[in-house]
């Protein structure tokens, strides 16, 4: 069977779609609906022309747009050329782009018009880019080395054939950056194999089909937008872009109108639903919403019951966990257990083993506290251009996520804390992760960090930087209420009052940011 007829690889996904389902809606943005058949078209001519311009299977091509149009006709686009997509986050400042760029040497960027004031600062030249094709280009590029072209163009007519090529599975499909929180972000490296098995293991736990209607608010740049996409996609549905979530309440009201199903985002995310949006006074009207799911870090328990109260009864909430490394999805906690397990990840998604090991690499016994390491088809096959970091994420035993954990009797796992976030106060060890939860329980803050701070006498002191409920909340209040369930030495010294915590690019809290506004 040849490798463009046996369905395994990502922009199959699309195909396979817009066969069975050439009129189907794939993408609505604003005013924009884009149709199946409609959206491979568009692939289909960025593919030839990508072809065309010399790129070959493996080069890269860097995609420095928003959620739009553009980025899904690129990203399908690239991966039936046989490029290697590489998503970057178009607020990048020129340093850190100048850094990504030299690092993957693409051989084609593509842009929107947000990112063509940086691209223009830069000196193209030195970074071996053969071609830039942006999105309604508007500045003068006439002194420049590099010449952009009109995607426009390129779009609006060319071959409606994706070029021949052979690709295999194990081919390398994309490069996502992490957040780089703790220093230089790292490439993760996925291949088709890994992108696609990830994709049909979670398409088969939400039990989705081409009715479902996904209200997209995460960045596809991020892990986790990607997967909303391809899985929506690979079933036939629709992904609602919405870019403004700043303004939760235009999000909530979208829902609404267009019948979304499912809803998906990080802790921040709901904890915003929650306290600044209308979610509660429109839950009967989300009469079509079937589930809603959560990644991308821990939520605490107080936000999950919250939210439990608050969606409209027959919406399902599946709470997950992951990483980059495992192409999104490592495990999942089912909605009819989540009241029962809501202090748990859940369960292995289909075709992923989790264990917990000890430092020696041998498996615990439930109940016993080691790393979590998991394997599966979903894995990585490692960073791009680090093999010191490869080599301490990856063994034998699979992907170590560097998460403490344990597994309880019943199969479910936990997770305690990161091995590399315990704080030490005045000679006690403590996680970070329990105070926030119990801030967070309060009912006073939306959300917080907990950091330590150097201290000559008790080693590091705790600070916390968090967003209150409502303006005439005070220090004490809090610290009064958290006293009933922490100890002394686990309450923060000080407590920093802002409107927003700083986020990284997938919407976790910035700590080293967090940690600068103490300074």
């Amino acid at each position: 069977m040849s490798a463009q007829t046996s369905n395994n690889l990502i922009h199959h996904l699309l195909e396979e779609s817009e066969r069975l389902r050439p009129d189907n809606c794939a993408m609505v943005h604003g005013d924009t609906r884009v149709s199946y058949s409609e959206l491979n078209r568009d692939a289909n001519r960025i593919a030839r022309f990508l072809h065309d311009r010399g790129v070959t299977p493996g080069d890269r091509v860097v995609l420095l747009l928003e959620n739009c149009r553009e980025y899904l006709a690129s990203y399908y686009g690239c991966l039936k050329a046989g490029g290697v997509a590489v998503p970057l986050n178009p607020e990048l400042k020129p340093d850190g782009l100048a850094w990504l760029l030299s690092s993957v040497e693409p051989r084609v960027v593509i842009s929107s018009p947000k990112c063509e004031r940086t691209l223009h600062a830069l000196s193209l030249s030195r970074f071996s880019i053969g071609t830039l094709l942006l999105v309604r280009p508007g500045l003068n590029w006439r002194e420049s080395p590099v010449s952009p072209l009109s995607f426009d163009e390129i779009t609006f007519s060319g071959v409606n054939l994706p070029p021949p090529l052979a690709l295999d599975e194990m081919s390398l499909a994309s490069i996502i950056f992490t957040s780089g929180s703790t220093g230089r972000p790292k490439g993760v490296m996925l291949s088709h194999r890994n992108i696609v098995a990830n994709t049909r293991s979670i398409v088969s736990y939400l039990e989705l089909t081409s009715t479902d209607i996904q209200m997209v608010v995460l960045p596809f740049f991020y892990v986790m937008g990607k997967s909303l996409l391809n899985t929506h996609i690979a079933a036939g549905g629709t992904v609602i872009i919405n870019n403004s979530f700043a303004y939760p309440a235009t999000v909530v009201k979208q829902m609404v109108d267009e019948k979304v199903t499912g809803f998906s985002g990080v802790p921040s995310t709901y904890a915003y639903l929650l306290h600044r949006s209308p979610l509660r006074s429109v839950r009967d009207k989300l009469v079509s919403l079937r589930y809603c799911s959560q990644a991308g870090g821990h939520m605490s328990r107080h936000t999950k019951e919250e939210l439990l109260k608050v969606l409209p009864e027959h919406t399902k909430l599946y709470v997950m966990y992951g990483a980059t490394e495992a192409a999104a999805r490592l495990t999942y906690v089912e909605p009819d257990r989540i009241h029962e397990k809501i202090e748990s990840i859940g369960i292995p998604i289909p075709d992923v083993t989790m264990k917990v090991l000890d430092e020696n690499g041998i498996e615990l016994p439930s109940g016993q506290t080691g790393e979590l390491v998991a394997s599966g088809p979903n894995i990585m096959p490692g960073y791009w251009n680090d093999p010191d970091s490869t080599s301490k994420a990856l063994s034998r035993n699979g992907y170590h996520t560097g998460d403490l954990g344990y597994q309880d009797k019943d199969g479910y796992f936990f997770v305690v804390g990161r091995k590399d976030s315990q704080l030490k106060v005045a000679g006690h060890r403590v996680n970070p992760q329990e105070i926030e939860d119990a801030l967070i329980a309060t009912e006073l803050v939306i959300e917080c960090a907990v950091l330590g701070l150097d201290d000559p006498l008790a080693g590091q002191r705790l600070v916390a930087v968090a967003v209150p409920t409502v303006e005439a909340v005070t220090e004490r209040d809090i610290l009064q209420r958290s006293s009933h369930s922490l100890p002394r030495h686990k309450l923060p010294t000080e407590i920093l009052f802002i409107k927003t915590l700083p986020k990284n690019s997938s919407g976790k809290i910035d700590r080293g940011a967090c940690r600068e506004l103490f300074r």
